[in-house]
């Protein structure tokens, strides 16, 4: 799922399996062909991509809400059980369940594992930017899932090339993948 307030942009020819909104901007903000979305493309209105789109800006200012909700919840945890750790940079690292807090920018430079079980939560604050080099991958074990692995960020998130990323992105600011990127979760950016 991709949910933008001020559009989604791509590079054609991406692959999204999910469904993708912006509000409260026009549609005419979703850059990407019905062919690419395998998913429901929702809009405020008619400006987007026909015959492929649905209008429904009552779920969107929800959904929206939801996001903007869900951000500052993530954001206002305190007593995290994991401060800066890495002094920002991660790589390498296998992180178990908890909050991790960064006063500052996180960078993803190798491989990264998620360990924990099924039920396990995982809430990590950038303060920063967070940003990940090409061809790294996060990975999964436990049976941790990517649904319960949120990743709250002031900043820009950028994942390189060929990377793939696990967990929920609450962004305030952008996020972007570059050629060959993929996530398993949700991108959900304030702008």
């Amino acid at each position: 799922m991709i949910l933008s307030k001020s559009g989604i942009t791509d590079v054609f020819k991406s692959t999204i399996t999910g469904d993708i909104g912006t509000s409260p901007i026009t549609g005419a903000a979703i850059l990407v062909t019905c062919a690419e979305v395998a998913g429901i493309i929702y809009s405020v209105d008619a400006a987007g991509l026909l015959p492929c789109t649905v209008t429904n800006p009552g779920m969107l200012t929800a959904a929206v809400s939801d996001m903007q909700t869900a951000y500052t919840d993530a954001a206002g945890r305190s007593n995290p059980d994991f401060l800066n750790l890495g002094a920002g940079n991660i790589g390498g690292k296998t992180l178990t369940p908890g909050l991790y807090k960064w006063t500052s920018a996180v960078i993803i430079p190798t491989d990264v594992t998620i360990s924990g079980g099924p039920d396990d939560v995982w809430i990590f604050q950038v303060a920063g930017t967070l940003t990940m080099s090409s061809a790294v991958k996060i990975t999964l074990s436990g049976g941790a899932q990517a649904k319960n692995i949120f990743w709250q960020t002031a900043g820009t998130v950028t994942f390189g090339t060929t990377s793939h990323f696990e967990g929920i992105i609450l962004g305030q600011t952008g996020i972007n993948l570059q050629t060959g990127a993929s996530i398993n979760g949700r991108m959900l950016a304030q702008t």
